[in-house]
Formats: C-alpha cells, structure tokens, sequence
C-alpha cells in the first residue's frame, strides 16, 4: 500500500515531465483547509489533492470548497482502491491522476484531465501573495506604495486598477519565482520601514 509520504516526491517529478516547467508549493493554506499541492504554471495555479490508499474522503467535501475557490484547475491524486469512486465525491471540473503501485514504486496516470475551474477568484488567488509580493506588484504597475494601508487595502487598489488577465498573469509570476530564503529577511525589512 502507497501512503502520502510514498506518492509525493515521485508525483512532483511526473507533474514536472507531463507539464514542464513548474513551481511546487507544498501545503499551503487555503482559507479554512490546506492544499497537499499547489502548482504554478504559466497558464494556472493548479491544486492537487494526494488520497493515497490509506486516506479517507472525511474532509474532502471541504477541501473541494476552498480549492475551487483559488485555484484555476484542480486535481485529484488518488491510490487504487479510491480510483473508481473519486469522481463520485469531486466535480466533473476536476482532473484525477491515478497511483497504482509497480515493483514498489508509484506509477501515474492522468485518468482524466481538468477543465477551468468555473468557481476561483482572482480575490483569493491574490490572497495567497505576502506582502513584500504585494508591493513588488504595486510597483510594477505603477501604482501608489499604500505604506500605511492594510493588506485588505492594498488588495482591492490592485483588483480594481490592473486588468484582471495581469493581474492574474503577475499573481502567478510572483508565486513561481517566491524564495522562501529571502522572504523572512523581506518581510522584516518592510516592517521596519513601516514602522521607521
């Protein structure tokens, strides 16, 4: 029996061969449920739910919900025993990627790929951004530095004065090229001149 730890390594290198470049973010937090997977592309953020033979659909419903609320395509990543029924518990929208087992190593197949999500918003996807993100955005589009201005704030200036298609554009640009080396010395450079 494969479980999570046996499948995600090996499905980071089958989602690189089958969509080519790409970004891995590993349990991000969506609203109220984390995402196994989120992965960045040129054309979409893409989260990927891993159900290894050993887990149950308990939180699916759940999961669902907040995944289609922020990404643009979505995956199911399930063992054997769920690839008959995973359709019954996910929407037709979604994509299922089946895990059998061969000579004690995952084997992957795209048993049915997703269409765009028709329920994501470009307002959760920008959620997702941190700040020092947040202000790179504000620059490249030459909008105001809204230092004293809340996060909230700085969101809805960006939704209403950047296009939606770069918005969305530069939203997945800022996730594929995140360093989470850098980032805690970002954030508290900009702390301090906030506060300074």
């Amino acid at each position: 029996m494969l479980y999570d730890k046996d499948i995600r390594e090996p499905l980071f290198d089958f989602l690189e061969m089958t969509c080519g470049t790409i970004r891995i973010l590993e349990e991000k937090t969506m609203g109220k449920a984390r995402a196994d997977i989120l992965m960045v592309t040129g054309e979409g953020l893409y989260g990927i739910e891993i159900k290894s033979d050993a887990d149950t659909y308990t939180r699916l419903k759940k999961q669902v919900r907040y995944y289609d609320q922020y990404c643009d395509y979505c995956y199911a990543a399930v063992g054997t025993r769920h690839a008959l029924h995973i359709g019954e518990h996910i929407p037709s929208h979604w994509g299922i990627i089946t895990v059998d087992e061969e000579d004690h190593q995952p084997d992957f197949y795209i048993l049915r790929r997703p269409a765009k999500n028709p329920r994501d918003t470009l307002k959760k996807k920008l959620s997702l951004l941190w700040r020092p993100e947040l202000v790179h955005l504000l620059q490249k589009n030459k909008l105001p530095a809204y230092k004293q201005k809340s996060k909230k704030f700085v969101n809805e200036a960006l939704l209403k004065k950047v296009p939606a298609e770069i918005l969305h554009r530069q939203i997945l640009e800022e996730l594929f090229e995140r360093d989470y080396t850098l980032i805690e010395e970002e954030i508290r450079q900009y702390k301090q001149k906030k506060g300074g």
